[in-house]
């Protein structure tokens, strides 16, 4: 079993290089953005770059949400006094909207849908959405001498994209690419790259 491994500054639970995963929106139609008890982990940046595409999304989110927004804002502290978007119900996030999604594969229908994102993929906005969520399935952690460490979370709701990881041979890093550069930057993931590459020449992958 590999041990925790660095690239630059950055802590990877090995797991990220061996596991399988790629979102298969057929099976789960977007569970994550509605499951949980809590929004989504943002930061003080992140508000901002909320409450400027707001002004796009708004017709996309539901009458609901758009009413905890008028009350309480795009952001709340979580009982773990976490910064984090606020929610509908007790758990939709409250940027979360529903439509048909066109894949390469066909159309999703009634997807549960990021309308950040969903506005990003239209050209309307040339922001897509917080990074705790680009990132899933890895969860991002700052450690108390500052060190940030990256762990793969694992989710019932993402049983049918670690299947359909597993069939496409797509790896966690791999299928996370586009966040991790845009988290890390380009020579952090080229640098990762060929930490994989060494890997695998040494028979450890």
């Amino acid at each position: 079993m590999l041990p925790i491994l660095q690239v630059g500054e950055v802590l990877l639970s090995p797991d990220i290089l061996t596991e399988f995963f790629c979102c298969d929106l057929h099976a789960c139609g977007g569970q994550c953005c509605i499951e949980g008890e809590a929004g989504a982990p943002i930061t003080m940046e992140e508000i901002d770059k909320l409450e400027d595409v707001l002004g796009e999304v708004w017709d996309d989110l539901s009458p609901k949400a758009r009413k905890v927004i008028n009350r309480e804002g795009v952001s709340t502290i979580d009982p773990e006094g976490d910064l984090v978007t606020t929610i509908v119900n007790g758990k939709d996030c409250v940027f979360t909207c529903y439509g048909d999604l066109k894949l390469d594969d066909g159309v999703v229908e009634g997807c549960c849908l990021c309308a950040t994102e969903k506005a990003y993929r239209e050209g309307r906005t040339k922001w897509p959405k917080p990074i705790s969520c680009y990132l899933y399935p890895i969860r991002e952690k700052k450690l108390s001498n500052g060190t940030v460490a990256l762990n793969y979370h694992r989710w019932k709701v993402c049983q049918e994209a670690v299947k359909k990881g597993k069939e496409l041979h797509i790896r966690v890093y791999e299928f996370l690419k586009d966040p991790l550069i845009m988290r890390f930057g380009a020579d952090w993931y080229a640098e990762l790259e060929e930490l994989v590459s060494a890997l695998k020449e040494q028979g450890l992958l």
